[in-house]
């Protein structure tokens, strides 16, 4: 007779056996073929990995003038499971600098995955960045004291100027997004955080290297594994020559401080930017460096708004700059034709509303009314159009054909410039205004675009290239600002012209305007020139004081320079705007300034506008 306890018992202790073995057998398998974990840990006592990092590309102007370029700096890096507490932390401390409290805290960081995601105990970790080369020097000297400290060359960026902020942009440790998005960075990496510093960071970064050294069984190193077989050299990163011309930069920040506003000069025949100044800015050469993130949080704290990028952020009524987009669209669409002439009786004036202009002859046709400003002639054509039920039958069929016109100019879209943060502005369709009015609505209603003004904001950006786009006669290159990438190539798109839907021959019409307006009508200024200048005022209506404005273009037949001035709070466009284009002009076309133009410079430099303690 069978004893069923005894089988039973037996069926147990064997199962729990068999248990047992499998447990093992997986946990082997686990740790020989898939956990890395064993493979780390004699890699890292029998390797070291070290990271060359490349040197980051320079930038020059136009001129060949070196701006941004590197200089030597030094991390302490760390392997955790090689330092494993076996440290004279007050020798290391007192050999750097720094209080035990700092060491201690800098070292649980590292290991806090939620500050350092990356973290791996096998592997090189950024203890202390940018150390100078007195502390280099003596760290170096006892690193044999302290086990899995080590010594990584890096570069610094070092900027030549105090000008270009904007552009140039800046250098900063990455952040955990920066990581995320692109596994060629690490933390501790750093990365373009502006400017074309981050729109070319791929091209300006370069390329990592990486160096194996064999190490015996005490940490010490014992040269190359396999005589560097294995070892990659790091890749430079790309030069960088901008259009910018810096003397051409210096100047018109110069005339800026201590006014709010924007210039942007381009060059016609390329769509090269030539200067971007947006005010108030800031020395470049403050976020250099260890110091970086102290000066950047003061700047972001700064009511004035330094870091605003105001060329290709700021959004602004363009004021009378707009009545040249205007005229091209009325002479395009047979609204009006250059013997066309509307009266002007102080302003616009019709069934009860009333568009005030300042006093001239009157009336008066398109040449003229360009020349002097006219708020009236202009008010007039846009009222026609809409008004022309012959040509378009109903007023939203005249409302997106004017959208039309003013898109292919480079409005109400982003430009496309190679610089991050940049805005659309606004150009507003017949959807906008059906919504707003609820379809009841007509040329009388919006009658404040046609001078500028109301919905319309454009960037200084898109006006300077309206004036670019007039100097060319119909067509603009989408502006950029670096010129070339040594060993590489900007985008195609920046060689590509791009025509607008207004007709050639209206240009030589707006043209014309604009000359007579530089001989004397409200840019008049611009006769004291001794080339042929062209130019466009605008007074933008603001809550408090106008914005002054001015766009500009010369030579007249052989444009080298279009620019525009946008100056906050400004008064009259000939108040501000109009002599600082003369002076920018004035330096570009000859190369230098005479004594009396750069005393004007120096007076445009002192004069100050009063903004009261207002947050922008």
């Amino acid at each position: 007779m069978k004893d069923y306890n005894l089988e039973n018992r037996k069926l147990v202790i064997g199962g729990i056996a068999i248990v047992i073995v499998a447990i093992y057998i997986l946990r082997l398998f686990t740790i020989q073929l898939l956990s890395d974990d064993y493979r780390k840990s004699a890699d890292s006592n029998a390797f070291l990995k070290q990271v060359e990092f490349p040197s980051r590309g320079v930038i020059r102007d136009r001129n060949g003038k070196l701006l941004v370029y590197n200089q030597p700096a030094y991390d302490i890096m760390v392997v955790m499971n090689e330092e494993k507490g076996h440290l004279d932390t007050l020798d290391f401390c007192e050999t750097l600098g720094i209080t035990k409290d700092y060491f201690i805290k800098r070292m649980n960081d590292i290991k806090d995955r939620n500050k350092n995601p990356g973290y791996s105990r096998f592997t090189q970790q950024l203890f202390m960045s940018q150390i100078d080369d007195k502390d280099f020097s003596v760290f170096q000297e006892k690193m044999f004291r302290f086990p899995g400290f080590s010594i990584q060359r890096r570069t610094i960026r070092q900027y030549e100027y105090p000008y270009g902020a904007h552009v140039l942009g800046d250098v900063g440790e990455v952040s955990q997004a920066d990581i995320d998005e692109d596994s060629y960075y690490q933390p501790g990496d750093y990365i373009g955080k502006l400017g074309v510093e981050r729109s070319y960071e791929k091209d300006l970064r370069g390329e990592k290297g990486v160096k194996i050294l064999l190490r015996d069984a005490h940490g010490r190193i014992q040269g190359k594994y396999q005589h560097g077989k294995y070892d990659r050299r790091p890749v430079a990163g790309k030069d960088l020559t901008l259009g910018l011309d810096i003397r051409l930069q210096a100047l018109g920040e110069r005339m800026l401080e201590g006014k709010i506003g924007a210039i942007v000069a381009i060059e016609p025949s390329t769509g090269q930017v030539l200067c971007m100044v947006s005010s108030p800015s800031y020395d470049p050469r403050l976020l250099e460096g260890k110091l970086r993130n102290k000066y950047h949080r003061a700047l972001s704290k700064n009511v004035w708004k330094p870091l605003l990028n105001r060329a290709i952020m700021g959004q602004y009524p363009p004021g009378s700059t707009f009545k040249t987009a205007q005229g091209l669209t009325f002479l395009t669409e047979g609204i009006i034709n250059t013997h066309t002439q509307y009266p002007c009786h102080h302003g616009f004036s019709y069934k009860g509303l009333h568009v005030g202009c300042h006093g001239h002859p009157s009336p008066l046709a398109i040449i003229p009314a360009i020349s002097t400003s006219c708020n009236g002639f202009f008010c007039w054509g846009l009222y026609h159009m809409f008004a022309n039920r012959m040509k378009y039958p109903k007023v939203q069929i005249a409302m997106n054909t004017w959208r039309d016109y003013m898109v292919s100019m480079g409005f109400g879209y982003k430009l496309g410039i190679d610089l991050p943060g940049e805005k659309r502005g606004l150009i507003p369709n017949a959807a906008f205004y059906d919504k707003a009015y609820h379809g009841s609505w007509n040329g009388l209603t919006v009658i404040s675009i046609a001078i500028g003004q109301g919905e319309v904001n454009l960037t200084p950006l898109q006006i300077a290239n309206l004036a670019s786009t007039i100097a060319n006669r119909g067509y603009y290159y989408i502006p950029h600002v670096v010129k070339d990438v040594k060993g590489g190539s900007i985008d195609k798109k920046y060689y590509q012209r791009h025509y607008t839907k207004a007709a050639p021959w209206a240009y030589n019409v707006i043209v014309a305007g604009m000359r007579s307006s530089a001989m004397g009508g409200t840019c008049k200024h611009f006769s004291t020139l001794n080339f042929p200048a062209c130019g466009k005022t605008g007074t933008a209506q603001n809550r408090g004081q106008d914005h002054s404005v001015c766009m500009a273009f010369a030579p007249m037949d052989k444009p080298k320079i279009a620019l525009a001035v946008y100056v906050e709070n400004g008064g009259f466009g000939a108040d501000f705007a109009v002599p600082m284009a003369t002076v920018l002009m004035d330096q570009y076309i000859n190369g230098k300034l005479s004594p009396a133009r750069a005393r004007e410079a120096d007076e445009l430099q002192k004069r100050r506008i009063a903004y009261g303690s207002r947050n922008r």
